[in-house]
């Protein structure tokens, strides 16, 4: 491996591309050198059940700057990402898909934003798409979905042309398939300059798309997963302790104001229903269940968080 100082690393996942990888090699490689970049390419093969992992080899052989890991089995996008971040060494670490539809020529300007202009992470931006119309249509409402509950103003959450300093690489962590809601976890780790460009969308030249509609289901999942880790994650007691309480006291209040009712009737002589015998009684009952069972779960998530290793893990902007 490289040992001098790197100016880009290049993280590329990949499942079943052997079609594209030699000439999106050619590719960064003619950019980085007209550039003068100092660079090093990350091929994450993600269980690759064609001969892509023999190509990426033949690539390695070839480039000097080629480095590649490869997984057993399928494990998904935000797992190859989470190899090639720990990997990478670059000032810059920029991600790209391996299907030629994100163009390399795009690096340049994605460097000097982060290096020039300061930013932390720079997502890309396919103002113009060329993909079919269903694809489209599920992207913009989820991407606009996320706008508003993350408060983040990209408009392609989505876009696997990104740029990161490469501190924010090592600190946050992807799995799942969190790699949608990267700008969202950097953000809540202290990164707050995002930025965004237009960048070029080339129409798919091999193969076929890897992703079907049960992507937008796992989407959704994960925004309320990462949301709720981001905010919570460290004082899950917040969370369910807060509800469990809230419902615990409705509960609890109901159940006396029956109570309450039934003895005030009689004293009246009007007529009344025994407390049990109403359904209000039965809710109130459930809402005091669910509540301590809310406020065990976050006594239990706040145990948990005391033994975690990484519990007074902080980003540091500056030591001395």
């Amino acid at each position: 491996m490289n040992s001098e100082k790197l100016d880009i690393s290049v993280v590329v996942p990949l499942y079943n591309e052997e079609e594209s990888l030699r000439e999106l090699m050619a590719w960064i490689d003619r950019v980085m050198r007209e550039h003068g970049f100092r660079y090093e390419v990350w091929f994450i093969n993600d269980g690759s059940t064609d001969r892509s992992w023999e190509v990426i080899l033949e690539l390695a052989s070839q480039y000097d700057t080629v480095h590649a890991q490869s997984f057993s089995r399928n494990y998904g996008k935000s797992a190859a990402l989470y190899c090639g971040f720990a990997a990478a060494q670059g000032d810059v670490v920029i991600t790209m898909d391996a299907d030629l539809q994100d163009s390399p020529d795009e690096i340049p300007a994605l460097y000097r934003m982060i290096m020039e202009e300061g930013y932390d992470l720079v997502s890309g931006w396919k103002k113009e798409r060329h993909d079919p119309l269903g694809k489209r249509l599920p992207s913009k409402f989820f991407n606009a979905t996320v706008r508003a509950v993350s408060g983040i103003r990209l408009h392609d959450f989505n876009c696997g042309l990104k740029a990161y300093r490469l501190k924010v690489v090592k600190t946050i962590e992807v799995y799942g398939e969190m790699h949608r809601y990267i700008p969202v976890m950097a953000r809540k780790a202290g990164f707050r300059r995002i930025g965004e460009k237009v960048v070029e969308h080339h129409a798919r030249k091999y193969g076929v798309s890897k992703f079907g509609i049960e992507r937008t289901v796992k989407g959704y999942l994960d925004l309320i997963t990462v949301l709720f880790i981001t905010r919570f994650g460290r004082s899950p007691m917040y969370f369910f302790g807060s509800l469990g309480t809230l419902m615990f006291l409705l509960g609890g209040g109901t159940t006396v104001w029956l109570i309450v009712e039934k003895l005030w009737k009689q004293s009246q002589g009007l007529p009344l229903r025994g407390v049990t015998d109403q359904p209000l009684f039965y809710i109130a009952m459930l809402a005091v269940m669910l509540g301590v069972v809310l406020f065990l779960a976050g006594f239990l998530g706040e145990m948990i968080n005391r033994n975690s290793p990484d519990r007074n893990k902080y980003v540091k902007d500056n030591e001395i």
